[in-house]
């Protein structure tokens, strides 16, 4: 089994150094990490260091750091524009997309999201996202943790303009005649990918989009579950990419 993996604000610069607050209480008191085992610390952002537990305190763990490295950001860029769906499937979305590789999720506030993301509510429920992403980014040993965007939102004007600047952009759709494992795919930049919510994208969402530049796309005869849908073609564009 590999090494678990500790999220930090930033990488240690020392031989040796504490493992504390909630990554520290996580790591001696729930995981019960003990002398002599192996953990791997990562700050999100590319940079890992290899450890081992030389001491257990309480909710704290002193570590010999053994090595460091470095992992280069994903290039072409997947980012996934989740619309908001009701209940939890919203943050089962968000735990499958991040094992699955993504590297930015933007919650979308579709026409016909039954959830409105507003004021404090709203701010929550992104939070909830974010957290999801971090807790799956560890589970999944990813050394870049996936970006959630949105203030808490996005709006579908914010959504046409991030498809007109990325490199590609596709709209998961029931009704498409094209496949997303034979369209043509950049080799650098953002490839943006749309899931609509449990209603569905609308054609004037669809219509925007496509002006935008977006293409229509399906993944085969099922029809898939807003919480399935993006981790689904994430799947499909990870082997694509030669990333799987």
């Amino acid at each position: 089994m590999s090494a678990p993996l500790f999220l930090v604000e930033s990488l240690p610069t020392a031989d040796s150094t504490v493992l504390d607050g909630p990554e520290g209480h996580h790591a001696a008191t729930v995981q019960r990490l003990r002398v002599g085992e192996e953990l791997l610390l990562a700050d999100g952002r590319g940079g890992t260091a290899q450890a081992v537990v030389t001491a257990v305190g309480r909710g704290t763990l002193d570590l010999d750091i053994t090595a460091r490295g470095y992992v280069d950001a994903a290039n072409p860029r997947l980012v996934v524009v989740q619309g908001i769906a009701k209940g939890d499937r919203g943050e089962l979305a968000v735990q499958a997309m991040t094992e699955a590789g993504v590297d930015e999720i933007v919650p979308w506030a579709a026409a016909r999201s039954v959830v409105q993301w507003r004021g404090d509510r709203g701010e929550r429920a992104r939070g909830k996202w974010v957290a999801t992403a971090r807790e799956a980014a560890k589970q999944a040993r990813r050394a870049w943790l996936p970006v959630v965007a949105g203030a808490p939102d996005e709006s579908g004007p914010a959504v046409a303009r991030r498809i007109a600047g990325a490199a590609a952009g596709f709209v998961l759709h029931e009704e498409a005649s094209d496949r997303l494992t034979t369209v043509g795919l950049p080799d650098r930049g953002e490839i943006v990918l749309l899931v609509g919510p449990e209603g569905g994208i609308s054609p004037a969402e669809l219509t925007a989009f496509q002006e935008a530049g977006a293409q229509p796309v399906r993944l085969g005869p099922s029809v898939l579950r807003t919480s399935t849908a993006g981790v689904a073609a994430l799947a499909v564009l990870a082997t694509r990419l030669l990333r799987w």
